[in-house]
């Protein structure tokens, strides 16, 4: 699959393309809109059903994996038409597929990650063949946490499409976020999920009503590949546990959400309810870390959120004070000022984190102390990686990142998971859950 492990924009449409060419019929491939930068949403939709099932992948810039889901599942479809079924068939339903809701943010995720590689060849001593296996090879090569984050990017909160701002916001909507929404509108899709990938820990689900049933399918199917559930999901702190690595959606919630940094916003997923759509958000991480999912109590939960929240800050403030001696000047170059803007962001959320740590109460399992203990060195990471970036590979940020991503790896013993399982979970717990709602 090209320089990463996942397709890219070009390999996305490129195969589309050709699945359309090899299933006429089945398979259809149209546009629907246009980015900020002037790049085609493509949509590919299989089947005829009269229902509807709409598939969200590359809503954010650094998790690629959904796009390599939807070409799993839609190939799959168009080889077995019977899972959507024909007439009286299975489903019938029509399953699409909107294969990048970022494409400006995932093609600069792709130049970085790109370069990464190849700096990460350079400072291993590794052949540039090896670091960088081409299309048609047949192993899939294993990348490490310090090359993921050499090359990390993750737009700003009041980027990211899958969340527009809200009506009273002064701020307009992103051209890609009132695409999804005129998608939603015209498809009024029974089901509409969203693909996401966390960098370390395990799998969870977020549902916006409960599905009777498919808590335990979906936990299952985790357990047949090897990857661990988060125990209780920190990620949603106003959101009801069905189960372990199962949040739900408390009935009257506002369909709004407010991010760290203070920008509210209503998540695309949560404007479709208002069409009696169930949305679900399905997070497969890149490298598992088996603690994530230890039930056991702790005997302290205050002093956990404290430990965790007192690295975060006092990892913002060391990479604060490096960047000062730096004393950088904002970049000109747009993409630099991407990467400056989205590092500056996370650089000052830090005490907005804790107190939300602090006030949901949270640690109060062995595994979610390990997942509160990972975001506490993800988020200054992720700031370092793209501040590094921005001022153009200062050495001193070089230093940090590849100090910091190895201790994240090797703390939490961080395992690489295949992208045929990060997918094959993604799309098994598409279809039980499209199987119980259609």
């Amino acid at each position: 699959m090209g320089r990463t492990p996942y397709p890219t924009l070009d390999e996305l449409l490129r195969r589309a393309r050709a699945m359309v060419a090899a299933w006429p019929g089945v398979l259809r491939l149209r546009d629907v809109g246009a980015s900020r930068a002037g790049r085609p949403l493509w949509l590919l939709s299989a089947g005829h059903g009269p229902r509807h099932v709409l598939t969200v992948a590359g809503a954010h810039a650094n998790e690629p994996v959904g796009g390599a889901t939807s070409l799993r599942l839609a190939e799959r479809i168009a080889r077995e038409p019977g899972v959507l079924g024909r007439g009286d068939g299975e489903l019938n339903c029509t399953w699409h597929f909107l294969l990048c809701l970022d494409p400006d943010g995932a093609s600069l995720a792709e130049r970085s990650m790109t370069e990464a590689r190849l700096t990460e060849a350079r400072l291993t001593g590794a052949r540039l063949t090896e670091a960088m296996p081409t299309e048609g090879t047949p192993t899939e090569a294993t990348p490490t946490v310090e090359g993921y984050y050499l090359g990390f990017y993750r737009p700003a909160f009041a980027a990211q499409p899958e969340f527009p701002p809200v009506v009273s916001d002064p701020r307009p909507p992103m051209p890609e976020s009132e695409a999804l929404v005129r998608l939603i509108d015209e498809l009024r899709p029974v089901v509409q999920f969203s693909l996401h990938g966390v960098e370390v820990g395990g799998t969870f689900l977020q549902l916006t009503r409960a599905v009777p049933g498919v808590p335990p399918v979906y936990r299952r199917i985790a357990a047949g590949l090897g990857i661990p559930l988060e125990h209780r999901p920190f990620d949603g702190t106003g959101w009801l546990t069905e189960g372990p690595g199962v949040l739900v959606l408390p009935d009257g919630s506002p369909t709004e959400e407010r991010d760290p940094s203070g920008f509210t916003s209503q998540a695309t997923w949560l404007y479709a309810m208002r069409h009696g759509t169930v949305s679900a958000v399905v997070e497969a991480p890149f490298w598992s870390v088996a603690g994530v999912g230890d039930p056991r109590p702790v005997a302290e939960p205050r002093r956990e959120v404290a430990e965790v929240s007192e690295m975060l800050l006092t990892r913002a403030k060391q990479l604060e004070e490096i960047v000062g001696e730096l004393d950088p000047r904002t970049p000109e170059t747009p993409d630099g000022l991407a990467h400056f803007t989205a590092a500056r962001e996370l650089m000052d959320i830090g005490s907005g984190v804790v107190d939300t740590w602090t006030a949901a109460e949270l640690a109060t399992t062995v595994g979610n102390s390990v997942s509160l203990g990972i975001a506490a060195r993800r988020i200054p990471l992720r700031a370092a990686a793209m501040m590094r970036q921005a001022l153009g590979g200062a050495p001193a940020l070089d230093t940090l990142v590849g100090a910091w991503s190895r201790e994240l790896e090797s703390t939490f013993d961080a395992r690489w998971v295949p992208v045929a399982d990060q997918t094959e979970l993604q799309a098994r717990t598409m279809l039980a859950l499209a199987r119980a709602l259609l």
